[in-house]
């Protein structure tokens, strides 16, 4: 067996999980552009001003607020 033979499912298993990496990263890309397009507060004539009423303040407040990650350090990858 040649080494380009071992190192072919490799170079495979890399290229599958760099994909699968890429798809995963347009889907949390797509759903944030989502659900900034979405809130109530780019809706607005004028998102970029404070509220004016404690209502107002409410409406744009209303709907799911993102969930951002952690600020701590992730877990350290196991072997393997």
């Amino acid at each position: 067996m040649s080494k380009a033979n071992r190192s072919q499912p490799t170079a495979i298993r890399w290229f599958r999980r760099q994909l699968a990496d890429l798809g995963s990263d347009l889907l949390t890309a797509h759903r944030k552009m989502a659900e900034i397009a979405l809130s109530p507060d780019r809706q607005m004539i004028k998102p970029g001003l404070a509220p004016d009423t404690y209502a107002e303040f409410l409406f744009r407040t209303s709907g799911p607020l993102r969930h951002d990650p952690p600020a701590g350090p992730g877990p350290t990858p196991g072997p393997g």
